[in-house]
Parts: structure tokens; C-alpha cells; sequence
């Protein structure tokens, strides 16, 4: 396993971070229990969770991932220091938590503490902004005209943000969490939130956490540009789009309890026909060159300059084990050239 620094943390964290938002819906403890050990026998050290999960989102499972993470630490506790364990606040939005209302300085407050009870743990190594107050352009609203950005105060927003990074300097003067991050962002939202550590002497936002993948990479080059000067760790995911790199979505197919047959909070906006098309090609080129379509997207992740740690999920071990396996070759430049030709064809598929 290879490891990069998380930003400015000076923390090392392996270049596959395991995702959890499947575990209480799709998975059970006992699947979490056992996908949390072959990850750390494989290297992983960096576990990426949630107030939120799982997903889709509900108000009766609220908390559920990270009570099964919890229930790991409390039968693990030894073995805590282990891992770089990432938890997110929700932003705005849902009426089951906080009354959907926006981050505040004391809604960062109550939800390290609630996070830190269902974790079963003392430390959240890393503490991020699920999503920004304001309205920002993901989940399908990367297109012009969806998002306004000029109806936004900036005075307004930035003040915001002050008083979220002063209830997060609070959290890591009590030992509550070691570093605080950033996701479903944008180059505004990071450099607002180091400007205003720079003037007032306040934690500085270590990583990003943004979804990336061959079908959906409208972080390249600018916003990740902005990572690699600033020292902020870039985090993908949903580097698979969701599955449907996998192939398993192609010709109209919905397999039993997989994703596109769960309600989802922004509709299954990847279903496209470019997106099934561009798929298509993706596959040919893994078959050519006798890897798994999810091996090529996750490799393809990897080595995109200025990637961290690829954010992977799976429901099940064997899943798990073709997507840790992604990361063990790079990518030939004949792979990477084939890749090249389908990705101009369709640069945004949906």
C-alpha cells in the first residue's frame, strides 16, 4: 500500500480510503466488521464516514454507520490509533437533522459530540463540512444556469465560515478532533476558509473530499490546481459514478439491491445515455487490456496529479479485494491514451 500526507496535516494516509456509507442499509456489522479488517490487513488506514450515512439518507437510520463503526472500536479499542478515522457534518437541507438548518458554530459543537458517542471513540482524526451552507455546483448542478452564484453574499457566507472555523478551533483545543476538511466544495469556499485561518490564527482545512471519476471530473484542472499549491489533500468520490463505471447499469440493468434501485435525495442523475456510451467504451478498453472495468476507473483515479486517497466502497468482500487491487499497477501509457480518446468524447456525460 502507498500512503500520501494529508495536506498540511503531516498525517500519512493510504491511497485508498474506505468508504462506509453502504453499512446499514446495503451492509450489516458483521459485513462492516469484516470489510474494516481485510482493509486494514491490506494496508488501509484512512475510514471515511458520516453523521449522514447511510445512504440514501433517512431519518430512521440517521447515525447508523457510524454506531456500526462505533460497535468495531469499542470491540477494538487497541487498535483505534490504527486508523485516520474522517466523520462530516450535514449541511442544510434535511428536516431530521438539526431542523435542516445551516452550520453554525454551535451546530459543530453538537455534532462532534454526538459523532464522537455513536464513534465510541475520544479523537475524530479528521472533522469535514459535508456540504457548504450556500448552494455550490455538484450533484448535477455543475451546468450554467443551475446555480446563481451572484445571489449569494459573500460578506454574509464569509462570516459564516468564520464562526464554523472558531467552533472547529474550539473542537481541537479540547482534543475533540485532530484536523478539520472540506467537501462538496468549490476553489471559492477553500480559499475563503484558508484566508480566514491566515488572518485569525484558526485551524487551516486540510483535504477536500469532492466527487471525481473518468465520467464526472470537473475538478481538473482548476480546482485541483488550487489543492496542490495550497496543500490541501484532494479526496475523490464516488470514483466508480455511483457503480456505473462497474458496467453493471448497461442496457437498462438494475441487479437486486444495488444503488440505482434505492431511492436516491438527487434522483439518479449519472443515468445519461452518454454516460451508459462512454461506460461502453470504458469496458472495451478494460477487457483489452485484462482488467475489471472498476480496476481501470480506480487506477485512472490514482494517478491523476494531485489525488490523495481514493475514496472505494463495496457490499461485499469480494468487491472490496478487485478495487484494493486497482491500486497495487499503474497504468500503462497505452491504457492511459485509450482512456484519453473515450474521455474527450464525452468530457461531461452527465
Amino acid at each position: 500500500m502507498q500512503y500520501s500526507k494529508l495536506g498540511s496535516s503531516g498525517v500519512d494516509v493510504s491511497r485508498v480510503c474506505l468508504g462506509s456509507m453502504t453499512w446499514g442499509i446495503q451492509n450489516t456489522q458483521q459485513d462492516a466488521n469484516e470489510q474494516i479488517e481485510y482493509a486494514l490487513n491490506q494496508g488501509i488506514n484512512f475510514i471515511d464516514t458520516a453523521e449522514l450515512y447511510p445512504v440514501p439518507p433517512a431519518a430512521d437510520k440517521y447515525g447508523d454507520t457510524e454506531r456500526i463503526i462505533g460497535n468495531w472500536v469499542a470491540e477494538n479499542v487497541s487498535r483505534r490509533k490504527e486508523i485516520i478515522l474522517a466523520s462530516k457534518i450535514a449541511g442544510p437541507g434535511l428536516p431530521y437533522i438539526r431542523e435542516g438548518q445551516k452550520i453554525t458554530g454551535e451546530s459543530v459543537i453538537e455534532a462532534v459530540d454526538a459523532s464522537l458517542e455513536r464513534l465510541k471513540t475520544d479523537y475524530i482524526d479528521l472533522f469535514q463540512l459535508h456540504w457548504p451552507n450556500r448552494v455550490s455546483p455538484h450533484f448535477a448542478k455543475h451546468w450554467p444556469g443551475q446555480v446563481t452564484f451572484s445571489k449569494a453574499d459573500a460578506a454574509v457566507e464569509t462570516q459564516k465560515m468564520l464562526e464554523i472555523l472558531q467552533a472547529l478551533d474550539d473542537c481541537i483545543k479540547a482534543g475533540k478532533i485532530r484536523f478539520c476538511g472540506l467537501s462538496d466544495d468549490t476553489p471559492w469556499g477553500i480559499n475563503t476558509y484558508l484566508k480566514l485561518s491566515e488572518k485569525y490564527a484558526l485551524p487551516r482545512m486540510v483535504s477536500i473530499q469532492n466527487e471525481f471519476s473518468l465520467l464526472h471530473a470537473k475538478d481538473w484542472p482548476y480546482l485541483i490546481e488550487n489543492c496542490i499549491h495550497e496543500n490541501v489533500a484532494y479526496l475523490p468520490w464516488s470514483p466508480l459514478a455511483g457503480g456505473a463505471l462497474s458496467g453493471k447499469y448497461l442496457n437498462n440493468q438494475r441487479p437486486q439491491g444495488s444503488r440505482w434501485t434505492l431511492e436516491q435525495r438527487n434522483g439518479i442523475f449519472r443515468d445519461t445515455t452518454a454516460t451508459h456510451a462512454a461506460t461502453t467504451q470504458y469496458i472495451d478498453i478494460a477487457k483489452a487490456y485484462q482488467l475489471t472495468p472498476a480496476q481501470l476507473a480506480l487506477a485512472w483515479c490514482d494517478q491523476v496529479d494531485g489525488v490523495t486517497s481514493t475514496i472505494i466502497g463495496a457490499t461485499n468482500k469480494r468487491q472490496l479485494a478487485e478495487n484494493i487491487q486497482a491500486f497495487t499497477t499503474p497504468l500503462s501509457t497505452d491504457v492511459l491514451e485509450a482512456i484519453s480518446g473515450v474521455f474527450k468524447e464525452y468530457p461531461v456525460p452527465f
